[in-house]
């Protein structure tokens, strides 16, 4: 199973609760949805692809790699700034104009280029008239987790990452954020797809349907993710 990194806090939680009902074993590989995308196209052995966003899966069923009748939105993914507890910065105030305070040095995104998470990142930061002011002092992490490592160990003073992370365990207590609002950035619709070459098609079609049980709901609620068809 191919999965987005905004995913790496709720989606070993959801295949432990999944191999506990079922007995399934999931292996998972995380990383930036538009190099998973390719990994596919280049004929990785992928049952399951966790986008976090339609794009990518809508890519790949135009080509034939996916199946279009498995594709479901499965949340709606949610950017925030964060920074770190040890901060002079109060980010729940002064939002993102926290940026502009001398006293961040680097910013870190997710690649634009190949993660839906850097790409709001970046269209937040035009948005908000920002992004020519603070474009020489981003750092990119290949994918969202990775730029969510940047900000936790110091190597960046504030970041733009998933709220998936600011809530998971390991970062938790860590830092402070203030949650983008939403008219900032195109929504991040994240969904998943199984792919053709899957020679256990039933079995990643299973995984999806346990996606739409309450437990699952719940466990995804609790990173921050907000059902489709439900924004707030």
């Amino acid at each position: 199973m191919a999965a987005a990194a905004d995913m790496s806090a709720a989606l070993p939680q959801l295949v432990d609760a999944y191999t506990k009902k079922t007995g399934q074993t999931v292996k998972l590989s995380l990383g930036a949805s538009g190099n998973l995308t390719n990994q596919i196209r280049n004929g990785a052995p992928f049952d399951i692809f966790f986008s976090a966003d339609e794009e990518y899966p809508k890519q790949l069923i135009a080509e034939g790699l996916a199946s279009k009748d498995t594709l479901y939105r499965y949340a709606v993914g949610r950017l925030v700034l964060w920074v770190p507890a040890e901060s002079p910065l109060d980010v729940p105030t002064l939002g993102i104009k926290a940026l502009l305070d001398p006293s961040v040095k680097k910013i870190s995104i997710a690649n634009p280029a190949t993660a839906p998470y850097g790409r709001a990142a970046e269209a937040t930061l035009r948005h908000f008239g920002l992004y020519d002011q603070v474009s020489s002092r981003l750092v990119v992490g290949e994918n969202v987790s990775q730029a969510a490592q940047f900000v936790e160990s110091g190597n960046a003073q504030a970041g733009l990452i998933a709220l998936s992370h600011a809530l998971a365990p390991a970062m938790k207590d860590k830092g402070r954020y203030w949650i983008v609002p939403l008219d900032a950035y195109p929504t991040l619709n994240q969904a998943a797809v199984v792919l053709a070459r899957s020679k256990q098609r039933d079995a990643a079609r299973k995984f999806l349907d346990f996606l739409r049980t309450p437990e699952a709901t719940s466990l995804l609620t609790s990173y921050g993710f907000s059902l489709s068809g439900d924004p707030h």
